[in-house]
């Protein structure tokens, strides 16, 4: 009985681990990451209308992710950048609008020309 309580006390501090685990370990970004977070936004970007919640959603999460340094933040802005220039009739003045429309502003405009190192 001993150890079942033992078990059944340890049981939130192993569910705290795995539950902050990703988020130790994914601490930067990859292109990959954008691309799921962004996917939802991609009728936006060609067709305008309303911004679907999921691509919102996933606008906060990205600028959560890339606040976390430089480096993240030049990442994002390159897989952006060659995601979006992948994508036929995609509109850079409304996918440059997200941010705002969403209520979570990106700290740059994804353009053809921006230089995602600087």
């Amino acid at each position: 009985m001993a150890k079942l309580l033992c078990g059944v006390a340890l049981l939130p501090l192993l569910i705290c681990i795995l539950v902050t685990a990703p988020c130790v370990i994914n601490a930067t970004i990859n292109c990959a990451e954008v691309t799921l977070l962004l996917t939802p936004c991609i009728p936006f970007g060609i067709f305008g209308g309303t911004v679907p919640p999921d691509c919102c959603k996933g606008i906060k999460g990205l600028n959560a992710a890339q606040n976390a340094s430089v480096a993240d933040r030049r990442t994002a802005c390159s897989c952006i950048q060659e995601g979006a220039a992948r994508i036929p009739g995609i509109n850079y003045d409304r996918i440059n609008t997200l941010g705002d429309v969403c209520g979570s502003p990106c700290p740059y405009k994804v353009y053809p020309s921006t230089n995602c190192s600087e």
